[in-house]
């Protein structure tokens, strides 16, 4: 599957009619209808936020092609009463993005890459900071403890890791000195890790 667009959307403005959970309910019963459906309203989004994590367009769209893959698969495994049928599906092609880019890496690795340098790659080290906050089997969970933090700080949260935004670019968004994003951000996580453990 590709998809042309590629558009950053804040959180707050995804329209409400879209029932992510019953095409969920649709998927799980066998209806190609709905996962095609699900695709038109998320697959711009989707990857666009994996674009920002694995770095190559190309890798992107065979990762959102094989999320939807899982996300069909997998879509009877769905509780709604542990958090969002949306934070599930993005969790899903967090979590193959997140693989792509340890595969890749240990790639480079092994051929006489210096190990040392993956430590203070910005990209390699925000992609782990993703897969801690957003596992894409605990993901579901996530919901009720992001209600736990302060709204600008889950905005953040949410623009950081759904929206797919950088830092200076939250900052930007929001207003809010660069240092102190980060500082929410990190935070933010910390107290999420607590939440969820």
């Amino acid at each position: 599957m590709t998809n042309e667009g590629v558009k950053n959307v804040d959180v707050t403005d995804v329209a409400n009619e879209f029932d992510h959970a019953a095409v969920l309910e649709r998927c799980a019963r066998g209806d190609h209808d709905a996962l095609h459906q699900l695709y038109l309203q998320e697959g711009s989004v989707l990857l666009g936020v994996v674009i920002r994590i694995v770095k190559d367009r190309g890798m992107a769209e065979d990762i959102v092609h094989d999320a939807c893959l899982n996300i069909w698969q997998r879509a009877a495994s769905f509780d709604p009463s542990k958090g969002s049928a949306r934070t599930w599906i993005f969790s899903v092609a967090r979590h193959l993005a997140l693989n792509a880019i340890r595969y890749r890496d240990r790639e480079i690795n092994i051929d006489h890459s210096d190990p040392a340098e993956f430590e203070h790659d910005e990209t390699f080290q925000h992609a782990l900071r993703v897969d801690e906050a957003f596992d894409w089997q605990t993901g579901q969970r996530m919901d009720t403890c992001l209600q736990e933090l302060e709204t600008e700080r889950r905005n953040c949260v949410l623009h950081a890791y759904v929206d797919g935004l950088s830092h200076a670019e939250i900052a930007a968004h929001t207003g809010a000195p660069l240092g102190t994003v980060k500082a929410w951000i990190k935070r933010s996580l910390l107290r999420l890790r607590e939440c969820m453990a």
